[in-house]
């Protein structure tokens, strides 16, 4: 974990406690099917990146097995 994404959660919990104790209901914020579709490539990217590295590693005998 790192020190910025724990002081942001703290952050988001302590602004959303007022809305828990007011009855208000927080709305999350919309994602779009672009954003989606962003993240969606993203990963698979990385995915394939990860791969490609587990088997070049294996292939240099840097781990064992390929899958």
């Amino acid at each position: 974990m790192h020190q910025t994404m724990i002081a942001q959660w703290k952050r988001q919990a302590i602004e959303g406690m007022a809305s828990l104790f007011s009855g208000k209901s927080v709305t999350e914020p919309s994602v779009s099917p672009a954003d989606v579709e962003k993240l969606h490539a993203k990963i698979g990217q990385l995915l394939v990146e990860r791969d490609f590295l587990r088997d070049a590693s294996a292939r240099l005998g840097v781990i064992r097995g390929g899958r």
